[in-house]
């Protein structure tokens, strides 16, 4: 119909996904794929230490749903919240990384052996939810109380919703580390991008929601200017490699004050 789609066109997935992509482009042999990613307050208040960027619906959604990772070239299964490890970020200092389901696309573009996806809290917040997911209380199946019958999810919803909103202009944050490993002219690489986005005090305007639809704004504007040609349905990290794509894309989040930090290290 000669036009031109992006799916998942923010920030994870999104930039994930295009940064994941350009990495295994170039390097001669890519054999880690990482992507690390959360949004938080800036403000840590127990117990929950936590507030949600987007759907908090969505977000117990991805406490539960089976995580997918690459290893080994094969797809494994794996339980949500599960393998958790620290993480510092300059700035924040010290997360908790743990499996969530966030390669979507990429278990089937890209070829790498070993990909993974962890979402990050602040140290404790697993803890509470994983209680309460093993409690039932992320539970859809309906149960009885009282002689009426309520979804144990959609109560808890309910109640977290008020405490894991945040205050207008509330400053949240918004963290992501992807790293690509593999070899380049022999030599053992490693590329890595970092993000710290935080809200926008003029605007109002969160971290989740800049380094989301800034990314797709940017993308969007592309098309219509024609810079970016190709018609069909992509995912982004599809559309990676096209010729001075990133650069572009790059510069648009800049100017917009979203901005990715690029490490390069080589070990013979």
């Amino acid at each position: 119909n000669d036009c031109t789609v992006i799916a998942d066109c923010g920030v994870a997935p999104g930039m994930s996904n295009i940064l994941s992509a350009w990495g295994v482009s170039k390097l001669d042999r890519a054999d880690m794929v990482e992507i690390l990613v959360g949004g938080l307050p800036r403000e840590r208040h127990l117990p929950w230490e936590y507030k949600a960027g987007f759907s908090p619906y969505d977000v117990i959604e991805e406490y539960v749903r089976p995580s997918r990772v690459v290893e080994n070239g094969e797809i494994v299964i794996k339980e949500a919240l599960t393998e958790p490890e620290p993480v510092t970020f300059d700035g924040v200092g010290t997360l908790e990384a743990f499996n969530t389901d966030g390669l979507r696309s990429l278990v089937d573009t890209l070829n790498v052996p070993n990909m993974r996806e962890k979402t990050m809290r602040y140290p404790g917040h697993i803890d509470l939810v994983r209680a309460m997911r093993d409690t039932g209380l992320f539970d859809e199946e309906p149960i009885e109380v009282d002689g009426v019958m309520v979804r144990p999810r959609a109560l808890v919803a309910k109640l977290l919703f008020p405490k894991w909103t945040f205050d207008p202009f509330e400053e949240d944050l918004t963290v992501m580390r992807v790293t690509v490993e593999g070899e380049l002219d022999g030599v053992d690489t490693r590329m890595r991008w970092d993000l710290l986005d935080r809200l926008d005090p003029e605007t109002g305007f969160t971290s989740m929601s800049r380094t989301t639809g800034f990314t797709a704004t940017v993308v969007a504007a592309m098309i219509v200017e024609g810079s970016l040609a190709p018609r069909g349905v992509f995912a982004p990290e599809q559309i990676a490699t096209e010729d001075g794509f990133l650069d572009r894309l790059m510069d648009g989040l800049a100017s917009r004050g979203v901005n990715y930090e690029a490490h390069l290290e080589t070990r013979d």
